[in-house]
């Protein structure tokens, strides 16, 4: 496989001919210096990932060739599901990235009672495309084939009122629960985690998760940052029930 991959957000096929934008053409040409017959690998996330040959390259676009579609097995059998408490600064988009990275499949923020995020409508559009590019780009450099679906961003006890994870093993992350997550059964299917933002949930929050089917699992004697909450537990799940199993 190409150590060069692209996010390619259109339709892919053998033998099309792709044009890429004035973003990625600068990216190819000044950053990687690629010239003309030069390989490289692209996906979309729907049509899987294929090796294509640069055929032209200038400042503000570049045409490739796809020439055969390639097998990457990077993504998890665990089908992870991120609900994530919004947090201030760049520990969003730290937790977005090595999110994805984990494996993870689906990623919906969401706004609770101690977080310190307030979105508008417009703000929260704008969130929800810069973590979705984040998603993409982290899936480029990190070998999968399907970015995860970035959601965009709600209040906490709406998500409750439309969630469909009924089917999935609902946890949701509480300081001294008394339940590692480790001792926990493996999931059947999918997995949904649930993790608070900088200050905590709020007592009505842990009420209605209980209520929505969410058991409480903590993660050790000691009380994590929201980023590194998260972290750690995608990659214990992976590590014991996904393709980070020794």
């Amino acid at each position: 496989m190409s150590h060069t991959r692209l996010h390619f957000p259109h339709p892919i096929s053998d033998g099309a001919i792709l044009e890429l934008g004035s973003d990625q053409a600068r990216y190819v040409g000044r950053v990687l210096r690629s010239k003309p017959g030069d390989q490289l690998s692209v996906f979309n996330g729907d049509d899987g990932e294929w090796q294509t040959e640069l055929v032209r390259i200038r400042k503000s676009d570049a045409t490739l060739r796809v020439l055969h579609r390639l097998n990457p097995a990077t993504e998890s059998p665990l089908a992870l599901h991120l609900v994530q408490g919004i947090s201030r600064g760049d520990r969003m988009d730290f937790v977005m990235q090595k999110a994805t990275e984990l494996g993870v499949k689906r990623l919906t923020p969401v706004l609770a009672d101690h977080g310190m995020v307030r979105l508008t409508s417009e703000r929260a559009a704008r969130r929800q495309a810069h973590w979705q590019s984040i998603a993409n780009s982290a899936c480029e450099q990190c070998g999968r084939v399907s970015p995860p679906v970035v959601d965009q961003p709600l209040r906490l006890n709406d998500w409750f009122g439309e969630q469909r994870d009924y089917d999935a093993s609902r946890l949701i992350l509480r300081p001294q629960a008394g339940t590692p997550l480790s001792a926990v059964a493996a999931p059947a299917g999918a997995l949904c985690l649930l993790v608070g933002p900088e200050g905590g949930f709020s007592p009505r929050e842990y009420d209605d998760a209980a209520a929505a089917g969410f058991s409480p699992v903590d993660l050790g004697p000691r009380v994590l940052r929201t980023e590194t909450a998260a972290v750690t537990a995608l990659a214990l799940a992976q590590s014991l029930w996904g393709d980070l199993q020794s």
